[in-house]
């Protein structure tokens, strides 16, 4: 199957570093803070996590499928202060051993997986037991008219947007994966303005039982 889309890569990084400065930034911050060892990272994107990571973080494994989104990431990953190797690969099928990492990362990319259970469950198993799974996700609406405004946009919002979805509940993958949630935090972005379909995001964490 091909991944490549290039009118959405195109447009992404046209607008990733914007958006990393004026809304995402801080939550990428807080996304990677205090990780160490072995990280595995799914869906890089442009690589914007990459110069977040810093020691005792030992060396970074993240997989993009997406050839033009996959050379900007290998760019960054020369400029990171920690080791970081770029894969061409899918989150449903991760190149890696199992239970040879220490943490795993997921930075908006869930919403556009092809199998988000599938790719949790990938997650869990290159993650050791005891290890942390790291999640900065948009999702489904916690209010019940958002969450139907979001399922009516889905078809049109998916198409423009390289197949991501807005109403996905990542969180509820967690435990049959085998992650035990340890933290939650919800918020919109922007966190100014009206509330618009894609706003709702969290940032989560988990652990491998």
């Amino acid at each position: 199957m091909s991944h490549e889309r290039p009118l959405f890569a195109w447009c992404y990084r046209q607008l990733a570093d914007h958006l990393d400065t004026r809304a995402t930034g801080t939550h990428r911050d807080a996304l990677v803070a205090g990780l160490s060892g072995r990280v595995v990272e799914i869906g890089a994107g442009t690589g914007l996590t990459f110069r977040r990571y810093a020691p005792p973080v030992r060396h970074v494994d993240a997989v993009e499928p997406e050839p033009t989104l996959r050379e900007a990431a290998l760019s960054a990953a020369r400029r990171a202060s920690v080791p970081v190797a770029v894969t061409d690969g899918v989150a449903e099928d991760l190149p890696y051993p199992e239970a040879s990492a220490d943490a795993a990362v997921t930075s908006l990319v869930l919403c556009s997986v092809a199998d988000a259970a599938r790719a949790v469950a990938e997650l869990a198993r290159v993650v050791r037991p005891g290890g942390e799974l790291r999640l900065y996700e948009h999702v489904r609406a916690p209010t019940p008219l958002l969450a139907r405004t979001q399922r009516m946009l889905d078809p049109c919002w998916s198409r423009l947007a390289g197949g991501c979805h807005m109403g996905r509940d990542p969180v509820a993958l967690l435990a049959p994966a085998g992650f035990r949630l340890t933290s939650l935090e919800r918020f919109r972005v922007p966190e100014e303005g009206p509330t618009l379909p894609p706003s709702p995001h969290i940032l989560a964490r988990a652990v491998r039982e």
